[in-house]
């Protein structure tokens, strides 16, 4: 058959990504049909002039996102079920033109990757990702706080100060004292929409196009995309059971302007930096004048062993910034996060808040304030560690029964996510077997910047009850023979 594409190897939009919106509109425009099988990878490849890769990038998008099904020894046809509907034809409010707009060089960095986390779709136990359990939140005690800052008449003007709220800066200093074992002031904290934006404000301020920064292989796909849309020339360092290879930074990152780590809770495999590779880390920053980004993203579950110190909290010469976020011990709606910068990079840090966005929402940040003050937070965070610690105790166990023989899991020490390996297994095919079987799941290879391993997978735990997990695994455990 032919599509009706048409592809500009002339624009600045990457193929894959044309080729992408081509098909997801002819599909929701009705041009081409549910159930219709679409030729080859290899066939359309040679129709339209492109690699075959362009083709897999572009159906592997398609069919993570629902419009594409896959059967073995059939080929690839239209999903009978669409995620969304029809899209508006012309003469309904449809834009006409195709004007070509030159982008900036972040602007089209910003179109060579699909969204960071896939949408959701009603009706699947969906494991892709680590979000809290929203039923067992205090609503009630949040929305007194949330009630009480909204009498706060002084809230609705703007805020007078970039790096936010003094009371809730003060909280968080008092609250990483105690439970992270950092010294830090109010005027240390910068107040932010989240942890992404935390990192885009430090690359900001910190990376020129070309500057070489490392990250950890796999790692956090967020931090990934943001400093690649800055001109970043990335590194990726391997990751074993003791974190990143702190001993290849000399080898394969040489002259490197900052390094991207999460060391109390790997993202996505789960291992904790060890001691001793801490304090290299941190004697490499300092011998190569070299930024050290600490991601703090689920530190507050850990269910094994002692709570680990900072990197902040050990480093002595200035070189680490300390980043956090709500959105896991709270819920990711709140969109507050926070910056602890070094002496050195506070205030600039600050003014580029200012210049991103003003503020941050201060209603939001007032309530917050008074819930940690009051020690409603902490409360929530040991209620949540006993929750979480039975419900990764009922996947783990669920693994145990329907899965068997040759699994592999890591990160369970900690988070809200571990990491399951079944190996032999066809990544993309269980994947869509478990989509079908009313499962969502993702694998770790888009955290990968160079060859993903196959059969890897997040299982977000913490949001599902025992008995959803149970009867999700118990899915899995049924189509996995036909995916090995």
């Amino acid at each position: 058959m032919e599509l009706p594409i048409e592809l500009d190897a002339s624009s600045n939009v990457p193929l894959h990504r044309q080729l992408y919106e081509g098909l997801r509109g002819a599909i929701l425009n009705a041009q081409v049909a549910p159930g219709t099988r679409l030729p080859s990878t290899r066939a359309l490849a040679e129709a339209l002039g492109v690699s075959r890769s362009t083709i897999i990038s572009s159906f592997a998008q398609l069919h993570s996102e629902g419009y594409l099904q896959a059967t073995t020894g059939s080929g690839t046809f239209v999903s009978s079920e669409l995620p969304e509907g029809p899209l508006p034809r012309a003469g309904d409010g449809a834009e006409r033109g195709k004007a070509s707009i030159r982008l900036s060089t972040y602007g089209a960095s910003l179109t060579e990757g699909g969204p960071l986390e896939p949408p959701r779709r009603a009706g699947l136990i969906d494991f892709r990702d680590g979000r809290p359990a929203f039923n067992a939140f205090p609503h009630a005690e949040w929305r007194r706080a949330i009630s009480a800052a909204a009498r706060d008449g002084s809230l609705l003007d703007y805020s007078p100060d970039p790096a936010g709220y003094l009371p809730l800066r003060e909280a968080i200093a008092a609250y990483l004292g105690r439970g992270r074992g950092i010294a830090c002031t109010a005027r240390d904290v910068t107040i932010v929409n989240g942890s992404q934006q935390a990192i885009d404000l430090v690359a900001r301020v910190l990376i020129e196009p070309g500057d070489v920064v490392a990250l950890e292989e796999p790692g956090y796909l967020g931090a990934q995309r943001t400093f690649s849309a800055h001109g970043a020339d990335m590194r990726a360092i391997a990751v074993d059971h003791d974190g990143i290879r702190v001993d290849l930074l000399e080898r394969y990152a040489a002259g490197a302007r900052l390094v991207y780590v999460t060391p109390s809770h790997q993202f996505p495999l789960g291992s904790l930096l060890a001691a001793t590779r801490r304090r290299a880390l941190l004697a490499w920053a300092e011998r190569n004048s070299a930024i050290v980004v600490e991601d703090d993203y689920d530190s507050a579950y850990r269910y094994e062993g002692r709570p680990i110190p900072a990197l902040y909290g050990i480093d002595t010469s200035g070189r680490v910034v300390y980043v956090g976020t709500f959105s896991k011990t709270m819920f990711p709606a709140l969109r507050i996060g926070f910056v602890v910068a070094p002496p050195a990079l506070r205030e600039v840090i600050q003014a580029a808040k200012g210049f991103a966005d003003r503020q941050s929402p201060i209603l939001e940040q007032r309530a917050l304030a008074s819930f940690i003050v009051e020690g409603g937070f902490e409360r929530h965070l040991r209620r949540m560690r006993v929750l979480y610690r039975a419900r990764r105790e009922a996947l783990l166990a669920a693994l145990r029964r329907h899965i068997g023989d040759g699994l592999e899991v890591s990160g369970e020490s900690a988070g809200m996510h571990l990491v399951v390996r079944l190996p032999l297994l066809e990544t993309d095919r269980f994947i869509e077997r478990a989509r079908r079987a009313g499962v969502a799941l993702m694998s770790t290879g888009p955290h990968h910047l160079r060859d993903p391993v196959p059969g890897e997978f997040i299982f977000g735990f913490a949001e599902h009850d025992e008995a959803t997990m149970e009867e999700a695994i118990a899915r899995l455990g049924r189509i996995l023979p036909e995916c090995r």
